[in-house]
């Protein structure tokens, strides 16, 4: 239950819209939650209905995705592009193709990305869209067919002024050319409407890189400025195997960390050595082989089933990359028990509520997803930036404004938490700092 009625009001209302919708239901609930100090000090927000307006979608759209799989039969998949908020710019977020796609995981995802977006101060809207099409053991030639297929009814609700898709779980360089050539194809236009694009036809260094390299760089920030403390010498544990975790795992390690584990959705390695990002790349990136084949071809590491316990594994530092609420209260406390000091979230919403207040009762540090993983998007923009000036920046220009992006967005962060009396809780300071820029230019929008 909520303490200010308004608050409560707005939940119960989001319920009521929404039944069966858990993610949808939990992204809102942690928000409103640390909304409820700053709406309380300016009542406008409550008489022009700002909260009201910011938890419903401007736009959802759900379509099917016909496609012809290599045996000559038509396959049928779910299709949506939530189009949450642009108050502050053109929708921007991912494409997810995953079983688990549903209204309840993309309208959560569009949520965050609003307040996500706005963090990193450049000028973006929130959105999120997907499929439950699943990519594996699909061929390409059966990928290349739904990817056109998608985008012949995306395309009509997108455009570079308008909504900005990049990729996702399940969407990687592969999927966007696929479905920046019907995009193309389509509107007889070459325009910055995707961002993860292939370098040779308008993508950004760094963008694969982008959401590890940021997650790092900002707990780099949260560890300094918290409690003076680094990533030398600490011990790591990151659950996920994608991009995000291999390049968290990569820069981790380059400050100086000592990265003991990876995982998919099978189960996850442990390294005492620290993993061997040279054979993580090819199994992952390369041969997209499971996990397992890691302790095959690396001595002295081990294989365990079950993703899940990955969080028993003793470390300092724990940063979970693979997917939404996959540290519940029973993994946290066995963190905790084992002597974490600090969790960044790498994927989107990966810790339970619960989870989230076994942390924070406990005096770990916590840097959340919506300002921790906002590294990917930030890189995003840039590569919109580059697209609109006709550049292409350096591997090392776009790495250098990437870490400013982050360390801005943590002292934002501090700097919100502080003003409304939760000094250095992070989880409160992002969702106050990414609100106010939304909600004020709502108010100045009459939105």
């Amino acid at each position: 239950m909520l303490k200010s009625e308004y608050m409560q009001r707005v939940y119960e209302t989001v319920l009521r819209r929404n039944p069966g919708e858990p993610e949808f239901h939990q992204a809102v609930y942690e928000v409103l939650d640390s909304l409820e100090a700053v709406v309380a000090k300016n009542p406008d927000y409550e008489k022009c209905g700002i909260v009201d307006m910011l938890v419903e979608p401007e736009r959802t759209i759900t379509f099917r995705v016909p496609w012809m799989d290599d045996a000559g039969n038509m396959q049928i998949n779910r299709g949506f592009r939530v189009q949450f908020n642009s108050a502050i710019g053109p929708y921007k977020g991912g494409l997810r193709f995953h079983p688990s796609v549903c209204a309840s995981v993309i309208k959560f995802l569009g949520f965050e990305q609003t307040f996500k977006n706005s963090l990193t101060t450049l000028p973006m809207g929130g959105g999120k869209g997907g499929s439950d099409f699943d990519p594996k053991g699909k061929s390409n030639g059966e990928i290349m067919r739904f990817c056109q297929s998608f985008m012949t009814e995306l395309y009509r609700h997108i455009g570079q002024f308008t909504d900005v898709p990049a990729g996702d779980i399940g969407v990687g360089a592969r999927e966007i050319g696929y479905l920046f050539g019907q995009y193309k194809r389509i509107n007889n236009s070459f325009e910055g409407v995707l961002t993860g694009k292939g370098i040779p036809y308008g993508g950004s260094l760094v963008r694969t890189e982008a959401t590890g390299y940021g997650l790092c760089y900002f707990v780099k920030e949260m560890l300094a400025g918290l409690k003076g403390d680094s990533f030398s010498g600490k011990t790591v544990a990151i659950s996920g195997s994608g991009n995000v975790a291999i390049f968290a795992t990569e820069k981790a390690t380059a400050l100086g960390a000592c990265v003991v584990t990876v995982s998919d959705s099978n189960g996850f390695i442990y390294d005492p050595k620290g993993i061997n990002l040279d054979v993580l790349k090819d199994i992952k990136l390369n041969r997209r082989a499971r996990i397992s084949e890691y302790a095959k071809e690396v001595p002295g590491s081990t294989y365990t089933e079950g993703c899940k316990n990955v969080w028993n594994t003793k470390c300092d530092i724990a940063l979970p990359c693979a997917t939404q609420n996959e540290i519940d209260e029973e993994s946290a406390r066995a963190l905790i028990k084992n002597g974490v000091i600090a969790i960044g979230e790498g994927a989107n919403m990966p810790c339970t509520l619960e989870a989230t207040n076994a942390f924070l009762d406990a005096g770990i540090l916590l840097a959340p997803a919506k300002a921790a993983n906002a590294g990917g998007v930030a890189t995003s923009g840039l590569e919109m930036s580059q697209n609109s000036m006709r550049l292409s920046w350096t591997f090392e220009d776009v790495d250098q404004r990437l870490s400013g992006i982050m360390k801005g967005i943590f002292e934002g962060s501090f700097k919100a938490s502080a003003s409304v009396g939760r000094e250095g809780n992070l989880v409160v300071g992002a969702n106050v700092a990414g609100f106010l820029k939304v909600a004020d230019a709502m108010m100045a929008q009459g939105q």
